[in-house]
């Protein structure tokens, strides 16, 4: 569907009996070519699917922390061995899980975990998920430089993403001066989108400007940048993409988003509105028109600086509240 663009369409989704029936039909029908988890993804899983039952009644005496990486990394162990044929190809075929959200201000602490959650999955395909912060970038740098792929998540303001450019490049010539006859690993900058849009829209509204927009033209903005720095193992990847509320159509954000080199990680719901109706390639907004609409938002007195801060706080710590309490429950 994607042919000669490389445009890839994966599924932010995980879950056991999920994996075994669309998930893997997904895969078969060439509508996605990776997948991403987070600890929300596998609160849902845990607390809603039987599936995880006889798994967790016979492991009561593990610590809760030892619990969840079993589960999750067994899930991811599933999603990468459907993948693999993708990965063998050049298709992409990663998944991603991302460390404790409570390391983002802990670098040793967040190599550490990353090298043994690659080390317990044992597939090349898996990438480590990490929280774009000061700490976050480094850890960055130093996994990749061992061979390690790296999704890194939360990215909201351009400076983040810059950040994350400098630690890929960064740990990509570390591991080339290492190894140099090998393929490089692979680094995904995850740009989060609507978020933006339901933080900012009804201000929008009340300005006279156009809603449904900031988190796209943000989008598009960061898109440039990452294009421009011409690293060849490294993707814009938007996510965040998923609709609530009746005001946008479902696939809104894939749709808007369809550029040239990109993936796109989207909910399983929103798949399935994407995979109604035909789509194409769009060609993103200019440099200067981006400049120019956030030009009107600071005219508008919107500050977009402090939106890039409360939301990354925000994320960080709604991945944090979920893992703990995945952890409550596992006890």
């Amino acid at each position: 569907m994607y042919k000669n663009t490389n445009f890839s369409l994966w599924c932010d989704f995980i879950e056991r009996d999920f994996l075994d029936r669309e998930f893997s039909d997904l895969i078969k029908d060439n509508t996605i070519n990776g997948a991403t988890s987070n600890p929300a993804i596998f609160k849902t899983a845990f607390s809603s699917s039987s599936s995880y039952t006889n798994a967790l009644l016979s492991s009561q005496k593990r610590h809760p922390k030892e619990l969840y990486e079993l589960l999750a990394t067994q899930d991811i162990k599933i999603a990468a061995c459907k993948l693999l044929k993708n990965y063998a190809n050049g298709d992409d075929g990663f998944v991603s899980i991302e460390v404790d959200p409570n390391l983002s201000d802990n670098t040793e602490g967040t190599i550490k975990e990353g090298e043994r959650l690659y080390n317990l999955i044992k597939m090349p395909n898996v990438m480590i998920k990490i929280p774009a912060t000061k700490d976050g970038f480094e850890a960055m740098s130093a996994l990749m430089a061992q061979g390690i792929s790296v999704n890194a998540t939360l990215i909201f303001s351009p400076d983040q993403a810059k950040n994350c450019l400098d630690a890929f490049k960064q740990g990509s010539e570390i591991y080339k001066k290492r190894y140099p006859n090998t393929e490089l690993p692979k680094g995904v900058i995850s740009i989060f989108v609507s978020r933006f849009d339901r933080l900012l829209d009804t201000t929008m509204s009340q300005k006279n400007l156009p809603k449904s927009q900031i988190g796209i033209m943000n989008a598009t903005k960061i898109y440039h940048i990452i294009n421009e720095a011409n690293l060849p193992n490294v993707r814009a990847l938007f996510a965040s993409t998923g609709v609530k509320g009746g005001e946008l159509r479902g696939d809104y954000y894939v749709r808007e988003l369809m550029f040239e080199n990109t993936i796109n990680t989207a909910p399983f719901d929103t798949i399935k509105e994407f995979i109604k109706h035909d789509v194409s390639i769009k060609n993103p907004s200019s440099k200067e028109s981006v400049e120019s609409f956030f030009g009107v938002l600071k005219n508008a007195d919107i500050d977009i600086n402090l939106a890039y801060k409360e939301l990354l706080n925000d994320g960080l710590k709604a991945f944090v509240v979920a893992f703990d309490e995945i952890l409550s429950s596992l006890k």
